[in-house]
This record gives structure tokens, sequence and C-alpha cells, in this order.
């Protein structure tokens, strides 16, 4: 491991001999000046991984240095040396980003604690993230090779999710394989979970079933509305899991959490699907028999989302709640969440209020599309990362931002998720064929029944049937659907893109969280 330098600038740096050797002693590389005006130009030529810095010098002190010290490097970390507890200065120096504070006169072991905690935190959390993983892995292995149920399976994935952002920060190329490993397993089984369950789930009188799309405002957003406190139900498009984790600590600045749970995304994993489900309470083949004029196909031309509301309304008024007083506002450029920002107060005198908020979705797309995108989301942790930056600067955070201090029940969930695309699979179709990389349906599909989830008869899988003897298949793990003919310049495109309607932990097991006002 490399010799951390530490910088440790004090007028009367001779009396403090044997704290410089105490830390040499201990490892580090120490370089000591005696003026703030000579450690400004000595970190500006040389690197630095701490500076002790005392606050009372002769020319320039502590604070000033400090100032001058942060407009070189911002990242260098300061640890201010000081005889002045006064809350003034305190609040300036924190103000100022210092790392730590020590109050003269200060021993050895002080100086030391210091600098490993800024110094090696980052190593020790890793090094204890790493060991951790590793003795969880058996307890994941055996949770994967014991038949977990749909509950067991939303454990799992966020025990899964939980690892691979805590290993994110280790640092360690090796167990990330073997996490990886480990996830790529439990796709493979939970594959296997889905097609042996799936269509049971959707029998009519079944009991034991996880909350899926279509019962999902049933069983997770009408139980917290009530008339007097208005609750805002957050559709946030394509959102999965961890991408949720990343943008929590953000909405937790403003809300209480109330609870973290997880529902079933129906097939196809895919807004036209999943998203009308939500907001109709029914499965596609019972929307297209009760809606015929509302219900479109894949191969139908025009939006395929634009009766949300309406929908919205007749699964209301069905479950009797059709005097609520309501509102639904659709997000799906930057001009219209502005709109939103604006018009939040005017929302609360509502008792619901569904904000269906689209970017997401348009960033998973755009991935494939943008060559820009390509390059900031190319793989989950940018993926993440550019949602979080996303969400933070977002009208919609603004727009929540203006109701945090009301007395309001926000409950934030998605369509459904997305997986990153790597193994592709030849599919054989006619021109009625649809072009979805994670499912098609249609006539006469030839493929491998080995590597995709096959519905021959689509009612099973609560699927209307676009034309007589329409099937449907699914990709499941990091499958994607190819056509023979031009099928290598596909693969290229596609390969390592977020592509959703398929059968993954990722795009199937999405959150639902409960939040209030703090």
């Amino acid at each position: 491991m490399a010799v951390a330098k530490i910088l440790w600038v004090d007028d009367e740096i001779e009396s403090l001999q044997s704290q410089k050797i105490f830390l040499q002693n201990k490892g580090y590389d120490v370089h000591t000046l005696t003026n703030g005006f000579d450690a400004i130009d000595y970190v500006k030529e040389n690197a630095v991984d701490v500076v002790l810095l005392d606050e009372t010098m002769p020319g320039i002190t502590g604070l000033e240095t400090l100032t001058k010290i942060k407009e070189v490097n911002s990242q260098i970390p300061v640890v201010l040396i000081t005889k002045n507890e006064t809350e003034n200065l305190m609040d300036e120096a924190i103000g100022s980003q210092i790392s730590d504070y020590l109050i003269k006169p200060v021993n050895p072991n002080q100086v030391w604690l210091s600098l490993k905690k800024i110094i090696d935190n980052r190593r020790l959390v890793a090094e204890k993230t790493t060991t951790a993983y590793q003795q969880q892995f058996r307890n994941l292995f055996m949770a994967l090779n014991s038949n977990p149920n749909y509950t067991e399976w939303m454990g799992i994935y966020k025990e899964l999710v939980h690892w691979e952002l805590s290993l994110q920060k280790s640092d360690s190329p090796e167990m990330l394989e073997v996490f990886q490993s480990q996830k790529n397993e439990a796709n493979t089984e939970f594959f296997k979970f889905i097609s042996r369950n799936y269509t049971s789930w959707l029998k009519p009188g079944v009991k034991d079933k996880p909350v899926l799309s279509h019962t999902l405002i049933k069983e997770k957003v009408m139980p917290h509305v009530e008339k007097g406190v208005p609750t805002f139900f957050i559709l946030i498009d394509n959102l999965r899991f961890d991408q949720w984790r990343t943008i929590m600590p953000t909405f937790l600045e403003s809300f209480r959490l109330v609870e973290e749970d997880t529902f079933y995304s129906i097939l196809p994993t895919a807004t036209h699907y999943a998203r009308n489900a939500i907001f109709s309470g029914l499965m596609p083949i019972e929307i297209e028999k009760r809606f015929p004029q509302l219900w479109m196909n894949d191969e139908d031309e025009g939006g395929k989302n634009l009766a949300e509301e309406e929908l919205f309304k007749a699964q209301l008024k069905g479950m009797g709640e059709g005097s609520l007083r309501t509102s639904y506002t659709k997000v799906v450029n930057n001009h219209a969440g502005l709109e939103l920002v604006n018009n939040m107060h005017n929302l609360l005198t509502n008792d619901l209020n569904v904000i269906v908020y689209n970017f997401v979705d348009m960033l998973s797309h755009a991935r494939t599309e943008m060559e820009v995108l390509k390059e900031l989301a190319g793989d989950e942790v940018s993926y993440r990362s550019i949602t979080a930056s996303w969400f933070e600067h977002s009208p919609l955070h603004q727009a929540l931002k203006k109701i945090a201090d009301k007395r309001v029940k926000i409950i934030v969930a998605t369509d459904h998720g997305s997986v990153r695309v790597k193994t592709p699979v030849k599919v054989i179709g006619d021109k009625q064929t649809t072009t979805n990389l994670r499912y098609k349906h249609g006539r006469n599909l030839n493929y491998d029944p080995k590597e995709v989830l096959a519905f021959r008869e689509p009612k099973e899988a609560g699927l209307p049937s676009p034309t007589i003897n329409s099937s449907y298949i699914f990709g499941g793990e990091d499958v994607f659907l190819c056509y023979p003919n031009n099928y290598n310049h596909y693969v290229n495109y596609y390969k390592n893109t977020f592509q959703h309607g398929g059968v993954s932990l990722e795009e199937m097991i999405v959150p639902v969280i409960q939040m209030v006002s703090k």
C-alpha cells in the first residue's frame, strides 16, 4: 500500500518534532512547514493526502490558508488544529469543509487517530464489506437453492442489491466478479421460478400470490388514502430497485420512510402492458375486452399509454371510490416538469394525486440511440449515478420540496425495471412479429424453447391475441432476441444496452415505497 503523505503546517513546528517522528514510525511520510504561504505553494506542486493545519499563525491565518488550499484542490482533507474553541470559529471552519479539528495541546495518538479515520476509513470499510459478503455468500447460495417462494425472492433480490451497492465502494474487482456470478445464478433460478409459477398467479380465486401490476393500486395505494390528507402516488417509469436505493437519500432529506417494499411487474415488463395494468386494475386481456376502444396492440399505430387517466378513473369507480378528489399529471419533458412545480400547491386540495414521470424510461431508450448516453450509462454503476444526478436536479425533486412542509403522504412506485442485455438469441418470425428485444409475439415464431419462456396460449398469461395463433415469447436473464437477417449488426448495436419486457429480477421485482412528511 502506498505511503500516505502528510503536510503539517505550524509556526511552532520545532516543538512538534517528537510527534512528527511518532507519525513517521506509524508509516506516514510527514513534511513540515511553518507558514500558510509556503503551504499553499507546496500543495500546488505536490500530492498530499492530508494537511494538518495550525489555526493561529503569523502572516496568514489557518482559516485563510484553508480557503486557499481548497481553491487549489477542494478534495484535500484538512485537519484544523486550534487553541480557540469558539463556536464562531468552528462554524466557519466546518463551513469551509474541514475533515476534522483538534484542540491544542494535541497528543500523538489524537493526531494518529484523526489521520487513520480520514485515510484508512475507505479501505477499512471496503475490507469489512468484502469480508461480510464472503460470509453472506453461502447464505445467499443456500437461499437460491432452497426453492424460494415469491416473498423470499423479493428478499433475495433486496439482499443482492444491498451487496451490489456496498461492493461498488469496495474497489475489489475479484469480489465484484464473484458477486456478478452469483447474481447471474440468481437470475437463472428466477427465470425457472417465473416459468413454473407465473400463470398460476393469474388464475381466478388464487389467494397465495404477490402484488402484481394490476393489483398495485388496490393493495398498495388505496389503503393509505384518507380524505383531508393529500396522497401523492408518483410513478417513475422504468425505475429499478437499485436505482430507487440511489435516489432514496435525496427523498429522505424531505420525507420520512414508512415502508420500503417491492411488487412484481406483469409480463411483458414493458410500459404499454405494465402501466396500463396498474391504472386499470386489469390484466391486458381484460382491458382489451372491457375497453376495446382504449387498448392498442404493439403493432397498432399511435401512443400506447394515452388512456391511463380514463382507465384510472374507471378503476376508482369500480372500487366505489369515484367521489375522491383526484388529479392525474403526466410529465414527458422538462417543460411539463416545470409546470408541475408551479402547480404543486393547487394539488394539495385533492385526496389523491397521480404523477407519472417518464424521465428514466427516456434515458434507457436513449441509451441505445445516443452515443453520448452510451458513454454515460455504460454499466449499472453509471446507470445508477446518472439516475441519482437526474433526480437531484429534476423538476420532480423541486416539486416535492414545495410540499415537504405540508402534511402529505407519498407513494413512489414504477411500472417495470430494465436489465443490461449481453446474450443474443436467434428468433425467426414473419412480418407481423414485433420488434421488441426482450419479448416478441407473432404467429409463426421459430425459437429454441430452452432459451425463452413461451406462451402459445396468450390468455394463460392474461394477454390478448392480436391475431389467430399468436404466441408470446420472453427472454430471460440477460438474453436479447434478434432476427437472423443483419444479425451481427444488431447484436453489436444492442449488446450491453438496458432493455425491458422480459423475465429478470431487475425487470420484474420493482419498488413501491411509502413515505410521509417529517
